[in-house]
């Protein structure tokens, strides 16, 4: 029997959801609710007697303290009510977590088909009627995703006192026996079809080698011993997934036909991935040492110190969060958190990191997203945050960069760092492999519709208790488990390969894993499924969330599985490596995929492109010409207040970063703990005076001009932001995330592939170069193609937007000694300031330019062999303590981060342009504050060691440029010509740039 519990708070406190309802109504559409007040709702479908009942509700769900609940419908007034709950099949992590509380809290064992079922429902009091086009209104953009959720509204005369929203229980039945479908061959034609039905994707240049190999006549021998002749669609799928873009980076690995327009030049760029990330990060991996493992595991591994490595990968979630935000962003990160859990035979996960990508949060225009910039930057926000937050890992930094562009797709990356013993029983904790014989287990969550392509939508008749597609929602509390399970079980070397079921599920963890052994053997009726009916390639292919795949030895498997138990993590032996040569999948005794493990490696095309570079003024740009400014204060204001200047501090302090102790530099810094960091820097070992520095930077506006110079400025701010909290210049590793919109030509749907496509190549030959100069081995990266969208308008047109080509570069440095770390905030008042680098006349792209509606052409250059001795003096600065604050030049200029440092030591600040190293003779104002110049810092240092610190960059570009004054001192700017150009109190500047979210905080 199923009871329903609804747990509210009690009269008088205050109701923060329900009011941030009542805002955002409000604000979002001018709908004034006097008030709203949030009931959770626990549906209980198992069988408990009435002491049990009343043992949970008082003793698991209600606080006494600050709640009341009751098992029938709270008596609450409203004007109307909404419920929302999830639809079948999605995870429900509060509910699965509250059905081992139960558990525990009672002793016993629940049937598997009990559940625990969570939703809410929504009490809104109004002084005027309120519509049922209001509610539907307030439900549909405010309180639930149709994707993901269900909903209904109530007005008062349609409620029941006694039956309030009745007992819903969104549980899955599939009234279907699973079956292996045999998919005929007989032409391409017919494949092509099927892929299209099927939602395979085939490459048509592949589907004649598919068919090829199954109709082979030896293939066809081998294959009758086991049952079988045409492919299944098991099979079918394994090869769609391996053939992905996703998983065989075909984009990257392409052959590029590049023409540059401008010089004539027409060259071949055979595989990207090989000549720009593979070649030039072993070639530093042989001059590094502390380069471990590149290239081949989940994530790249560097050294820490004599015991320990640290374990880094970068990874993106966009398509999944543009249409779920919370659920998409929440898996992205802890699906990342997988990676380094899969790494070696498994690393500690010691930090997190993010970066969005979104449209404009005050978007107004005539296009309609499937969700609001608003209300999906929110989502993914949150999905982030309850992902590291409660998996205890800590999240201390970030990035969030707006633009129209993203409106089609949103941007979301992750980034998960991880720290491992060098050594596990005495052998290397990088190196793992499956040997005939292992185990083949699965570990943690269970397998279900969600994460399975929209096929299953196409081919099923939905009803209430239909599963909800391809979508997931990860679960940091059983990935919680399944890490600390894992990480023990590698102490006690019991491990031999461990790896993640991420993109294609088991087909991909156990398809790669076997290649070591070159062979498998998976018995798939043995898999733990979340309900039955599930087809066998469903179940091969499904990327349900928190699992991971692990071979252990079977003298090792009873341990193995014992200690799983202990930690109440699921582990489930489904077969064993072998040396066959086959990947062998049977269920229930009956063969449906027997495919040689090579058949992959093996005649596939590779994929062609057409690149046709136009420079900046064959398309068109041109160097605006602008006057000078008339009142610099007020552009200095309105600059702070950009939506990609100003505050994110709503952001930051959502994210825990104290939670495991290691914080040194903070992602909020500063005498009021408020301004962004250069980069965080952890320790990851208390007991060490070592520590971890990761930034990261973002620079897409730079790529309306030249993707190739958002790549070099990238990576330059990048290594800037490391060794500005004391990073060492000759331990710095990278992590390329790149977003690309499609580079595929079609005269009609992507007329403009052709340049896309030359900006890639142009993009990844930049960073080769940049790599190669800074001495940069790339640990780790990632490729997403397509980060195109097609939006309905006001009208009912539909429009293609395509993302600005973004890279995202990470990069991680060790700290030698936590006493080299230096924050951006002046200390002393009577400091001198100074500026290290020249600046040019580099406003194309810039936050200053943009602001005015403009692109321009000049675009910063990166000159590393002109910039890299005085990185190096500034790391030798920071080693003999001159300096006593240091802070990147970034997006926006000298003048916005010359006043966020005067912000973040609440110090007056007087700068003279008179003194600035310029490429020029001379600058305007305008342009020496707001160019974008790359290779610069900010400093204070001491009258006392100016001389010392001056004679470090002996005939290097810095100079004096000002000091520090008082507290509460002004910020003022000088002109060439001695003018007073800026003269604006720091809290003033402060105001300014906390204005636009600082309602959020």
């Amino acid at each position: 029997m199923a009871h329903r519990l609804e747990i509210a708070l009690k009269p008088g406190l205050f109701d923060a959801e329900g009011a941030s309802v009542r805002k955002k109504a409000q604000e979002y559409f001018g709908i004034p609710l006097r008030s709203v007040r949030a009931i959770r709702i626990v549906t209980l479908d198992c069988d408990l007697t009435s002491d049990q009942l009343e043992r949970v509700r008082t003793d698991l769900f209600t606080n006494p303290v600050t709640q009341v609940s009751s098992l029938a419908p709270l008596d609450l007034p409203f004007d109307g009510c909404v419920w929302v709950g999830f639809r079948p099949g999605v995870r429900d992590n509060p509910g699965a977590t509250a059905m081992e509380a139960m558990a525990d809290v009672l002793g016993v064992h629940f049937p598997k088909d009990a559940g625990v079922y969570t939703s809410k429902r929504y009490c809104i009091e109004s002084d005027t009627p309120i519509e049922r086009e209001t509610l539907d209104l307030i439900a549909r953009e405010l309180l639930a995703n149709a994707i993901i959720q269900q909903w209904k509204t109530f007005l008062p005369q349609e409620w029941s006192p006694s039956e309030g929203i009745g007992i819903i229980l969104p549980k899955v039945r599939l009234d279907h026996t699973p079956t292996v479908s045999v998919i005929s061959v007989d032409s391409d034609e017919t494949l092509a079809r099927l892929s299209r039905e099927r939602n395979l994707a085939l490459q048509p240049e592949d589907i004649p080698v598919i068919r090829s190999y199954f109709t082979d006549p030896a293939v066809l021998a081998e294959r009758k011993t086991v049952g079988l002749c045409d492919p299944t669609d098991v099979e079918l799928e394994y090869i769609s997934q391996a053939r992905s873009d996703h998983c065989n980076h075909n984009t990257f690995r392409g052959l590029f036909r590049y023409h540059d327009r401008e010089t004539g030049e027409t060259r071949i760029v055979d595989n990207l991935f090989k000549t720009c990330i593979q070649e030039p990060t072993l070639a530093l991996k042989a001059q590094k040492p502390w380069v471990v493992s590149v290239l081949w595991d989940n994530a790249g591994i560097g050294r820490f110190d004599t015991d320990h490595d640290y374990v880094i990968t970068g990874e993106t979630h966009n398509s999944p969060s543009n249409m779920e935000a919370y659920g998409g962003a929440i898996t992205g990160i802890v699906g990342v958190y997988r990676d380094p859990l899969g790494t070696g035979k498994g690393s500690r996960l010691i930090m997190g990191s993010y970066g969005f990508c979104v449209g404009p949060r005050d978007y107004r225009g005539e296009l309609r997203p499937h969700l609001h910039p608003r209300r999906l930057l929110d989502g993914i926000i949150e999905g982030v945050r309850d992902g590291g937050n409660k998996s205890g890992i800590p999240t201390p930094f970030g990035q969030v960069f707006f633009h129209p562009g993203y409106m089609g797709k949103c941007l979301v990356f992750v980034t998960a760092l991880g720290l491992m013993p060098n050594r596990v029983q005495g052998k290397p904790s990088a190196e793992k492999t499956t040997s005939p014989g292992d185990v083949i287990v699965m570990c943690g969550g269970r397998i279900g519709k969600d994460g399975i392509h929209g096929v299953t939508a196409s081919s099923e008749v939905f009803s209430e208790h239909t599963p909800a597609g391809h979508v997931q929602i990860g679960d940091p509390y059983t990935q919680k488990k399944m890490h600390d399970f894992l990480i023990e079980a590698r102490d006690l070397g019991l491990i031999q390969f461990v790896t993640d079921n991420g993109g294609g599920g088991l087909s991909s963890s156990i398809g790669e894993s076997a290649r070591f052994s070159n062979g498998c053997h998976v018995e798939l009726e043995k898999a733990p499924l979340k309900y039955e009916g599930l087809d066998q390639w469903e179940i091969w292919v499904s990327e349900s969330q928190e699992r991971m795949t692990v071979a252990v030895r079977p003298e090792d498997l009873e341990r193995f599985l014992a200690l799983s138990r202990r930690h109440a993590v699921e582990s489930t032996p489904i077969g064993r490596y072998t040396d066959s040569g086959k990947l062998h999948i049977t269920y229930a005794g009956k063969t449906c995929a027997h495919i040689d493990l090579s058949f992959l490696d093996s005649g596939f095309p590779q994929w062609r492109f057409d690149a046709e570079w136009q420079s900046p003024v064959q398309r068109g740009l041109t160097e605006p010409v602008l006057g000078e400014p008339r009142d610099y204060n007020r552009l200095l204001l309105d600059l702070m207040a950009d939506p990609n200047v100003c505050s994110r501090e709503w952001i930051a302090r959502q994210y825990d970063h104290e939670v495991q102790g290691t914080s040194a530099i903070k992602p909020l810094v500063g005498r009021f703990r408020d301004v962004p960091t250069d980069a965080a820097v952890i320790r990851p070992v208390l007991a060490s005076d070592r520590g971890l520095a990761f930034s990261q930077a973002l620079l897409p506006l730079y790529s309306r001009i030249d993707a190739a110079a958002m790549v070099s400025c990238g990576i330059d701010e990048a290594v800037r932001r490391l060794l500005a909290v004391g990073g060492d210049p000759d331990h710095i590793g990278g992590v390329d995330n790149f977003c690309w919109p499609s580079i595929q030509y079609d005269p009609v749907r992507n007329p403009d592939g052709k340049f896309k496509a030359a900006q890639l190549v142009r993009a990844c030959l930049a960073l080769r170069e940049m790599c190669l100069a800074y001495g940069i081995p790339l640990l780790s990266g990632k490729d997403s193609m397509y980060v195109d969208g097609h939006l309905p308008g006001a009208y009912g047109e539909t429009h293609k937007v395509s993302a600005l080509e973004t890279m995202q570069f990470s990069a991680v440095s060790v700290v030698h000694s936590m006493d080299r770390c230096q924050s951006m905030d002046p200390k002393v008042t009577g400091d001198s300031v100074y500026v290290i680098g020249r600046t040019a006349n580099e406003l194309g792209g810039s936050l200053y330019y943009h602001r005015f509606g403009y692109v321009g052409c000049n675009v910063p250059k990166v000159d590393a062999a002109a910039f890299w001795p005085s990185y190096r003096a500034l790391s030798q600065a920071l080693d003999r303590g001159l300096v006593s604050a240091v802070h990147g030049i970034y997006s926006g200029g000298l003048g916005i981060h010359a006043a966020l440092m005067a912000m973040a030591g609440d110090l007056g600040m007087e700068l003279d342009l008179s003194g600035l190293p310029v490429c020029e003779e001379s600058l305007r104002a305008d342009q020496a504050l707001f160019s974008e110049s790359a290779g610069r810092f900010l400093v204070t240092v001491s009258p006392q060691r100016s001389a010392e610190f001056e004679a470090l960059f002996d005939g290097l570009p810095v100079a004096p440029i000002g000091r520090v004054t008082q507290e509460d001192g002004p910020f003022r700017v000088y002109g060439a010509d001695g003018s007073l150009q800026i003269d604006v109190p720091v809290g003033r500047l402060r105001a300014s740039w906390k204005r636009p979210f600082g309602e959020l905080i």
